[in-house]
């Protein structure tokens, strides 16, 4: 089986809504800093466009987290591969993903993190299916609401291809 790519989102479009959230993100932490975490390895791409546009001072950890494999779906069972470096107590945190899908990651996610004791914690993600929720996951900032597609591009990837296009494209199997 054979697939092709239709584009979604624009490499434009996505630069210029990075370029809003930076904004406002720069905006409600005004007088302090930030504390990003990116969700592995998807999110990667978003993070560091997302952080060349915030104004404040931002410090940056990693996490890996899986619940896909090679499927186009979750699976629902949430797996840390790698956790945060340092600790988070105290800190506004604001965890960064490039997609909120099902939720049961981020539920799972948040959670553990809220327990961590951070000062304050956000969620921004890229992108938002909200037609696929089974979880109720509360998005601080949201890139872009998009149908129940599986997209790739812009860090999202389908079997590890794909994460290097410069815009969000749909999969379309032939």
């Amino acid at each position: 089986m054979s697939e092709h790519i239709r584009v979604l989102l624009s490499e434009e479009e996505v630069d210029a809504r990075i370029q809003q959230i930076g904004d406002q993100i720069s905006k409600d932490y005004e007088g302090g800093q930030v504390h990003l975490v990116c969700v592995l390895k998807g999110g990667s791409f978003f993070m560091c466009e997302l952080a060349k546009r915030i104004t404040v001072p931002v410090s940056l950890d990693f996490m890996s987290v899986s619940s896909y494999g090679k499927d186009t779906k979750s699976s629902g069972v949430v797996k840390i591969v790698k956790d945060l470096d340092e600790s988070i107590k105290g800190k506004d945190v604001l965890v960064v993903e490039d997609i909120v899908d099902s939720g049961r990651t981020l539920s799972y996610l948040l959670e553990m993190l809220r327990d961590r004791g951070p000062k304050s914690l956000r969620l921004c993600t890229l992108l938002d299916k909200p037609d696929r929720r089974v979880v109720d996951v509360h998005v601080d900032y949201t890139g872009f609401a998009i149908p129940d597609e599986f997209v790739v591009g812009y860090g999202l990837d389908y079997d590890q291809k794909y994460r290097n296009l410069p815009f969000i494209g749909v999969v379309e199997f032939e």
